[in-house]
């Protein structure tokens, strides 16, 4: 029977290995401990990939600073016959309140800022927390994990905003909304973060257990 840690509450972990099995990292399809290759999707099956944070912290390096001029250059442009006016994501956020959209501008601080933000620091504990010891539970940092994965989806709504308003107001010489240059390095931001999270295997968070309790993790 497969212990789990749950609600703070420690019990016996078996592992997969343990059980003699693997699973593809791809299609999650299980095979007997040994296989090298999975029928189902063709990916090559390893039980763990040990080059997973090196990816992680590359990625998120990369993420992170495309992050810092995303936020310098302007998100938006808007054009009219007598002016040029261009808003960083906060200065548009800004800009909202001031016109009374203030839930919008919310939408946009927490999409824009917010979340990038704790996207990076969650990442950041995550594969510093398999290396060394945490006060978290594997349950919790599990839950983070997935946490990250699932609002990662969600990370492009200022994108969106632009491009919608972009299609939009388009009056010929009247007024058009163009994107900024901020928009191309938000973009890669959110795609770098993704593919960090990604590469990121959670199985190292139950390791540090496994380890903990004199369980051999090599291959």
């Amino acid at each position: 029977m497969v212990g789990m840690e749950v609600a703070g509450q420690n019990s016996n972990i078996v592992s997969a290995r343990d059980l003699g099995v693997v699973a593809c990292t791809r299609c999650t399809q299980v095979w007997p401990a040994g296989t090298q290759t999975c029928s189902r999707c063709g990916s090559t099956i390893v039980a763990r990939d040990r080059l997973s944070l090196q990816r992680v912290w590359a990625l998120w390096l990369v993420g992170l600073m495309c992050y810092v001029p995303a936020n310098m250059y302007p998100m938006l442009q808007t054009r009219t016959l007598l002016s040029v006016q261009e808003d960083t994501i906060v200065g548009g956020a800004v800009e909202l309140i001031h016109h009374g959209a203030v839930g919008i501008a919310l939408i946009i601080l927490i999409a824009s800022v917010v979340i990038p933000i704790g996207k990076f620091m969650a990442i950041a504990f995550l594969a510093i927390s398999v290396k060394r010891p945490s006060s978290v539970s594997n349950h919790h940092r599990q839950v983070l994990y997935e946490v990250v994965e699932y609002i990662g989806r969600w990370s492009m709504i200022d994108i969106f905003v632009v491009a919608i308003m972009s299609s939009l107001v388009q009056l010929n010489t009247l007024a058009a909304v163009n994107p900024g240059r901020a928009s191309l390095f938000f973009a890669l931001s959110v795609i770098f973060t993704m593919l960090s999270a990604q590469a990121f295997d959670s199985r190292m968070i139950w390791d540090v257990r496994a380890r903990q309790e004199g369980m051999t993790t090599d291959e």
